[in-house]
């Protein structure tokens, strides 16, 4: 099990006022502020610590306090409040050095204004309606990335839409130190999985290395029979196995040497600080079945993962893993696989070879073992469900060459029409928005890949966030595109990221 992606995580309420009001009115700011951060940290929807910093009234101070969020690994973003009227150009060195996201919260410091006294000591107090717009210009001219959140903190809706920045800036963390294991290279003569990986370190962070499969092979082999029991016992009590599958049936040992292969990984990539790997059926070595239930075990301990060599769908899956932790739903690799389009709302049917996370599931999934028409190795036990039903998003990951592109699809999961006995994987069947033909042409046109990360936990909102602070461009199809409008938007998108990359 990979630790808790937010414990220990903190982000750092900021305030920015002047001198020019004096001690007693900046004790006030401080008294303030300090209840504002509070309401923050003891919201239930904001998963990191939300930790309050002194006022600051001059460049120093802030250049000073931008300098220690950014050295500080715990330190995922800081949330920024212009209580009184915060002077913009004493922010501006700070803000050129900040190097971890941004929120602007828009607030004061109580909801209702107190009509029958308000007199100027309070205007001149409570001026946030002020400060926050000259903070903006400053933000906006000097291109700092920042989610604007406006409204007061008692607003349950205002909590949510901070708790989703801080589970992407988090998410943003993830990415700067993600390191990704590769067993092999891609699958031979397939180019959307190819990406550059030096520049996915320079702009994203993820680090990403090749092993030969058969070091993993050694670790694998060497796996204790002890280990294995206890795997199988976790299956044993997790998921419906049929009786020839259990100990003693006559294919008990497929079920355990996918237990071997899931204690050699975990200890593969434990070893080397690893959270996110990908295997591809074209390079097994020695490894005698493809690796289905184990792949599938690790990516609901929150493992990213890519079949074929993807190491870009595996680190996504990282990152939204790491959002989506502790939030309802779930969140896999996935694959557009087919369709069913003899209705008057056409249905994708999504799944994998075998590597569909269970965290996705709305039923118990089966241990089943199937031949594997590929790859050339023993059958693979594999993990079989339907996947549940509700809105969620697929998110695919393509290199441009020139750009990184993310593009998002809003989708809505629905049960198969009919049941699938044969069909002896792990699957999803949705309707993507607005509806098949704009959503599908979209895809195809933006070059979206086939491998994506399909998730009910997380939505376009954080995707969004994560993609503009690591500098990728994001193409959102949902409810509301049109195919005339995506075609501008991409022609423009094109445009301004060629654009920027000269600036």
């Amino acid at each position: 099990m990979i630790d808790d992606p937010y414990a220990g995580k903190e982000v750092w309420f900021l305030t920015g006022s002047q001198g020019l009001y004096g001690e007693d009115t900046l004790a006030q700011v401080a008294e303030q502020s300090q209840r504002v951060a509070a309401a923050l940290a003891t919201s239930s929807a904001v998963p990191v610590r939300v930790i309050w910093q002194p006022v600051l009234t001059s460049s120093d101070a802030i250049r000073e306090v931008i300098g220690r969020v950014n050295s500080t690994p715990s330190v995922v973003g800081v949330i920024t409040w212009m209580h009184t009227f915060s002077p913009a150009k004493m922010w501006i060195a700070g803000l050129d050095a900040l190097r971890k996201p941004l929120l602007h919260l828009h607030t004061q410091a109580d909801a209702a204004l107190p009509w029958a006294t308000i007199d100027m000591d309070f205007m001149n107090l409570n001026q946030a309606a002020h400060g926050d717009r000259e903070f903006g210009f400053a933000l906006t001219r000097l291109r700092v990335p920042r989610t604007t959140v406006a409204g007061h903190v008692s607003d349950p809706a205002v909590a949510a839409r901070i708790g989703s920045w801080a589970r992407a800036a988090t998410g943003v963390a993830e990415a700067r130190s993600l390191r990704l294991a590769r067993f092999g290279d891609n699958m031979r003569d397939v180019a959307v999985t190819e990406g550059d990986k030096v520049e996915a370190q320079l702009r994203v962070g993820v680090s990403v290395s090749t092993w030969g499969v058969n070091d993993l092979v050694s670790v694998v082999d060497g796996v204790s029979d002890a280990s294995i029991d206890a795997l199988v016992s976790e299956y044993l009590d997790l998921y419906a196995l049929a009786d020839d599958l259990r100990p003693g049936g006559d294919r008990h040992e497929s079920v355990r040497y996918q237990a071997r292969i899931e204690a050699g990984l975990r200890e593969f990539l434990a070893t080397g600080g690893m959270r996110a790997f990908t295997t591809n059926f074209e390079d097994l070595g020695g490894l005698r079945q493809l690796p289905g239930l184990a792949v599938q075990r690790l990516m609901a301990d929150g493992y990213g993962f890519g079949g074929e060599g993807d190491w870009k769908t595996s680190a996504l899956l990282r990152v939204l893993k790491v959002v989506g932790h502790g939030l309802p739903g779930g969140t896999s690799f996935m694959e557009d696989y087919t369709y069913h389009l003899a209705s008057d709302t056409p249905k994708i049917l999504g799944a994998h070879m075998l590597e569909v996370c269970p965290t996705i599931a709305g039923e118990q999934p089966r241990v089943e073992v199937h031949p594997l028409g590929i790859g050339g190795r023993a059958d693979p036990a594999r993990l079989v469900f339907n996947a549940t039903t509700g809105p969620g998003v697929v998110v695919g990951w393509s290199d441009l060459g020139d750009r990184f592109r993310w593009v998002a699809n809003d989708i809505d999961l629905v049960e198969p029409d009919e049941p699938l006995p044969n069909l002896p994987v792990a699957r999803a069947v949705w309707t993507p928005r607005p509806d098949f033909s704009t959503a599908t042409e979209g895809w195809l046109t933006a070059g979206g890949p086939h491998h994506t990360v399909l998730s009910t936990a997380v939505t376009a909102d954080e995707v969004g966030v994560i993609a503009e602070h690591l500098g990728i461009e994001l193409v959102h199809i949902d409810a509301d595109t049109t195919r005339r409008g995506l075609a501008k938007e991409l022609r423009w998108s094109a445009a301004y990221h060629r654009l920027a990359q000269g600036i």
